[in-house]
């Protein structure tokens, strides 16, 4: 009896689940996983063994709920752009589920929870680091390149590529040439990927008024400067075999991976359909999460070969 008297009605719990699945929303979920797992393979790559699993586990809630910050405030500061834009008008904003001040206390809750625990449990140069990525990404992307320049992108995807030096400076306490050249690899590859959505919402973008590179400089002219860019991201993933922080299994690795965006970006420009940017677009996320997971693989079996010839 005293546990049906616990049991909220159905329609409170509907709510309540709804409260919180709009909330979810707004930290754009699959792309903080992703900002997180390049974050947590530069703690793991930063030194020969492991680092503790509190470490690991705190490093990563930080940089979560900042990086859930940096896209809840995204999400403000666009939300008359997303209602304009047929990929984004269902967000909680422009549909009016979440009012802005609920939106802003939010993003402020999660921001200042996230620096204080990279501050107090991790170290401050990570923290700091943190916060101006979540900066760059939601004042000078979202605020002042999206609006401005059709090299927003380009610009702005310093925030997006900072997750790998977060992680390693999270384990080390500072940051190393290694961990820029992780950094390298993120930056590099952001152009193709995000274009390549670009060009499948060119339609959207020129609604809104948004000086996307399809809309200034047109699709083909874009699908170029795709194909320039895998080529050019395909030997920046050569750096970190040529300067000798992985080995063989990460070389196989990233010559596959990139042959195939290569592929991908090569038939985007000479020989597409309807659906060659999306294809292409999917496969850059599948793309920077294998070859990270690769760079990992190799790492430790690179140290455990070390060992082994002691």
């Amino acid at each position: 009896m005293a546990t049906e008297k616990l049991l909220l009605p159905g329609g409170v719990r509907k709510e309540i689940f709804t409260l919180f699945r709009n909330y979810y929303q707004l930290t754009k979920p699959k792309v903080v996983a992703l900002l997180v797992l390049t974050a947590w393979v530069g703690m793991m790559l930063a030194t020969p063994e492991p680092p503790a699993i509190s470490q690991l586990s705190l490093a990563c809630l930080g940089i979560a709920l900042v990086s859930a910050a940096a896209a809840a405030f995204n999400q403000i500061l666009d939300q008359k752009i997303d209602a304009q834009m047929a990929r984004t008008y269902m967000r909680p904003l422009p549909k009016g589920k979440l009012s802005t001040a609920q939106a802003v206390y939010f993003a402020v809750a999660l921001a200042i929870s996230g620096f204080v625990l990279l501050g107090v449990l991790i170290n401050w140069l990570t923290a700091w680091l943190t916060l101006l990525g979540l900066f760059g990404y939601a004042v000078i992307y979202t605020l002042l390149l999206k609006r401005a320049t059709p090299q927003n992108i380009v610009i702005g995807g310093i925030a997006g590529a900072l997750p790998p030096v977060l992680g390693w400076s999270a384990v080390t306490g500072q940051v190393s040439g290694e961990a820029l050249l992780l950094m390298m690899i993120v930056f590099t590859w952001t152009p193709p990927h995000f274009w390549a959505l670009a060009i499948h919402r060119v339609n959207d973008y020129a609604r809104a008024g948004i000086p996307m590179l399809p809309v200034t400089h047109g699709i083909q002219f874009t699908k170029t400067l795709i194909l320039l860019y895998t080529l050019l991201l395909a030997l920046v993933c050569l750096l970190p075999y040529l300067v000798g922080i992985s080995g063989l299994i990460y070389l196989l690795g990233a010559v596959f991976l990139n042959a195939k965006f290569i592929v991908h970006a090569w038939q985007l420009k000479f020989r597409a359909d309807a659906e060659s940017a999306m294809k292409m677009f999917r496969f850059s996320i599948v793309h920077l999460m294998v070859l990270f997971l690769v760079l990992l693989v190799d790492h430790y079996v690179y140290w455990d070969i070390q060992r082994l010839a002691q």
